[in-house]
C-alpha cells in the first residue's frame, strides 16, 4: 500500500498544474499575433495596471507584423544580428545543468547516503533541500526586477562556488580519516552547505535560466529560439542525470569540485558577456541591448584588424 501511495502522489503536482492552467490567460503578444487586437490591449492594460498602454500596444502590433514576414525563423536564428541572443540562451541552458543542481536533487538520498548519512537521514535531508528550493524561488520573484538579473547570477555564483568547495574539503577530510559515517556536527554542516547551494540556485540560475532567453529573442524568432533552448536544456539534463552516479563513484567528494569549477566558468561568462535586461521592454530589447552589443563587437573587431 505504501508503494502505491508514493507512486500516486506523483500525480498531485500534475493535478495542480492542470488546475492552474485554467487561470492562465494568453499574453498580449499571442493575442495580437492571432489578430485579437482588442483582447490583447485589454490584457495589456490589466498587466500594466493602467489604461495608458497605447505606445506599447502599437509596438507590439508592429513587432507582430514584422514577425509574420519571417518565413524561416530557425534559419534567422543563425543570422548575425541574432547570434548573441542564441549563444547566450544556449549557454545559459548548458550552464544551468552544470551547476549540478539536478544531479543533487535527483540523487539527493543516494548522495547523502554515499557521503556518510544513514538511509533515513538521507531521505530527510533530501526533503529539506527540496523545501529550501521551493521557498528560495520566491526570493527571485520579488527581487529579480529590483536588483537585476546579473546581480542575482553573480551573487549566486559566489555562494554556490564557496559552498561546493567547502563541502568538498569537509568530505575530503572525512574520507582521509576513513570513518564510516559523518559525525553529527559534520552532517548538519554539510546539509546547511547544500541548502546554501540549493537556495542560491533557486533564486538565480533556476528561474533566470528560463527568464533571460525568453526576454532576449525578438518576436520573429522567439518561438524558434525558445524551442532550441528547451531542447538544449533537456539534452544536458539527460546527460548529467545519466553520468552523475558514475561520476560520484569515481570522483567521490571531487564531484563538488567538478561542479564548482563550472560555476566559476559560468560566473565569468555572466560577468563579461551577459547584458542586464532589467526594466527593458521585450519589444525594445533589440534596439536597447543587442544593437549596442553588436556595435561594441564591431569596434573591437576594427581595433584588432588595425
Amino acid at each position: 500500500m505504501g508503494l502505491e501511495v508514493v507512486i500516486g502522489a506523483g500525480g498531485d503536482p500534475a493535478g495542480l498544474l492542470t488546475l492552474g492552467a485554467l487561470f492562465v490567460v494568453d499574453t498580449p503578444n499571442s493575442l495580437i499575433e492571432r489578430g485579437y487586437l482588442d483582447e490583447g490591449k485589454a490584457v495589456l492594460k490589466r498587466i500594466r495596471g493602467t489604461d495608458n498602454v497605447e505606445p506599447e500596444f502599437l509596438e507590439l502590433v508592429e513587432a507582430s507584423r514584422v514577425a509574420k514576414l519571417v518565413k524561416h525563423p530557425f534559419r534567422n536564428l543563425l543570422m548575425r544580428r541574432n547570434r548573441p541572443q542564441l549563444v547566450i540562451a544556449v549557454a545559459l541552458q548548458i550552464f544551468q545543468q552544470f551547476t549540478g543542481i539536478n544531479a543533487i536533487m535527483f540523487y539527493a538520498p543516494v548522495l547523502f547516503d554515499t557521503v556518510g548519512f544513514g538511509s533515513d537521514a538521507a531521505l530527510y535531508s533530501a526533503v529539506i533541500t527540496g523545501a529550501v528550493n521551493v521557498l528560495s524561488t520566491v526570493v527571485s520573484i520579488y527581487s529579480v526586477d529590483k536588483v537585476g538579473r546579473r546581480v542575482l547570477l553573480l551573487e549566486a555564483g559566489i555562494q554556490m562556488f564557496l559552498s561546493q568547495v567547502i563541502i568538498a574539503v569537509l568530505l575530503g577530510l572525512k574520507v582521509k580519516d576513513h570513518t564510516d559515517n559523518l559525525s553529527h556536527s559534520y552532517a548538519i554542516f554539510v546539509v546547511i552547505l547544500i541548502c546554501t547551494f540549493v537556495s542560491a540556485f533557486a533564486w538565480s540560475w533556476g528561474p533566470l535560466g528560463w527568464l533571460i532567453p525568453s526576454e532576449t529573442f525578438p518576436l520573429e524568432t522567439r518561438s524558434a529560439g525558445q524551442s532550441v533552448t528547451v531542447c538544449v536544456n533537456l539534452l544536458f539534463t539527460f546527460v548529467i542525470a545519466q553520468a552523475f552516479l558514475s561520476m560520484l563513484c569515481h570522483f567521490k567528494y571531487g564531484i563538488f569540485l567538478f561542479f564548482s569549477g563550472w560555476v566559476l566558468v559560468m560566473s565569468f561568462f555572466v560577468l563579461f558577456l551577459v547584458p542586464e535586461t532589467k526594466n527593458v521592454p521585450i519589444e525594445e530589447m533589440t534596439e536597447r541591448v543587442w544593437k549596442k552589443a553588436l556595435a561594441v563587437e564591431e569596434v573591437h573587431g576594427r581595433r584588432l584588424c588595425r
